[in-house]
């Protein structure tokens, strides 16, 4: 409702606001996806690890 004038009002129709705009979105998304990539990589770590493991002790006849 307010939305269209606030936009108007703080210029996000001309071309630097709209560039504006598209950098803070694109800022969001990295760092975004760092956060879900570093919990990625910590889970796959932890998946590395534990099949490691237990194909290790399948070599041995542990399991």
């Amino acid at each position: 409702m307010f939305a269209p004038a606030l936009l108007a009002a703080m210029g996000v129709g001309s071309p630097l606001g709209n560039l504006l705009v598209a950098i803070v979105a694109l800022l969001v998304i990295v760092l975004v996806g760092r956060f879900l990539l570093s919990v990625a990589w910590k889970l796959l770590l932890v998946a590395g690890v534990v099949v490691a493991a237990l194909y290790v002790l399948s070599i041995l006849g542990l399991s």
